[in-house]
């Protein structure tokens, strides 16, 4: 007697498309939102939040892969959807992270305080929701040089996340990754790089060491090891960098020209001539 094999419903879509997007799998990722969105239009009506839930995941899927204004155009038509506070508070967040992958800071902090603020009146001000807000405009903060502000965010996000979810998990990574940067640009380099392997090691456990994501931590490795003279070492994480968002991003996608730049930029002296 044969199976009989059923199709997923939205919400198994949604979980699917979240599963590949965090594995760096974009293109799946978004086959499995656009099929649940579509899904979810027919059996519960576009203004569904089932319908908002699925369009914000499709638009963080195309912020990490460079489609910068389809996300826009998908966190906007799910703020029109929702009205919970919580979860109005989540799209300006990704909005914030959004405007802030664009280089549109400015922009980027209204929607990040806007987050914070929301969602700490309705969480309280030791929620790890509450805490990821902050240590996202932390990282905005830092791009707009207001740097101590940033570095306390920073701080404090990182001790609620060490706390409630454990020291190996990704928020404390990424959160690490955030607070070496800060400190290298401030020329903090001894204390920058062990932050920096530490906060990559903790990513590459949570999500493997294939996610396009941990680009941005190899970049700023690669930058600190070729200031500090060792090109072999930064040319090896550039190219790390290069292959981690060539399969995943768009072309143009910017930390992929930087990490390009930066690769073609390095110089390696020539081993010596033992003969």
């Amino acid at each position: 007697m044969g199976m009989v094999r059923t199709m997923p419903d939205a919400d198994e879509l949604f979980d699917l498309g979240q599963a590949a997007r965090m594995e760096g799998r974009y293109a799946d990722a978004e086959a499995f939102l656009r099929e649940g969105i579509a899904l979810a239009e027919k059996e519960h009506g576009a203004g569904a939040l089932e319908v908002a839930y699925l369009l914000n995941e499709l638009g963080v899927t195309f912020k990490y892969s460079g489609r910068f204004d389809e996300a826009f155009e998908l966190y906007q038509r799910a703020l029109a959807i929702v009205d919970d506070p919580v979860d109005v508070a989540g799209l300006h967040h990704n909005l914030g992270g959004l405007e802030h992958a664009r280089g549109d800071y400015a922009r980027a902090a209204v929607h990040a305080r806007r987050s914070v603020e929301i969602r700490c009146g309705v969480l309280g001000e030791e929620h790890v929701d509450v805490a990821a807000d902050r240590a996202a405009l932390a990282a905005i903060l830092d791009a707009l040089g207001e740097d101590d502000e940033a570095e306390a965010l920073l701080r404090d996000a990182m001790a609620i996340f060490v706390r409630e979810l454990g020291a190996d998990d990704l928020e404390v990574g990424i959160t690490m990754s955030n607070l070496a940067s800060l400190l290298h640009k401030r020329g903090e380099v001894r204390q920058a790089e062990p932050m920096y392997r530490r906060a990559l090691a903790v990513r590459e456990r949570a999500c493997g060491p294939d996610q396009p994501e941990l680009a941005v931590t190899v970049h700023n490795l690669a930058k600190l090891c070729a200031e500090t003279g060792r090109a072999a070492e930064a040319r090896a994480l550039y190219e790390r960098a290069v292959a981690l968002l060539e399969p995943a991003v768009e072309p143009d996608h910017p930390t992929l020209t930087a990490c390009r730049d930066a690769l073609a930029a390095v110089i390696v002296a020539p081993e010596p001539d033992m003969r």
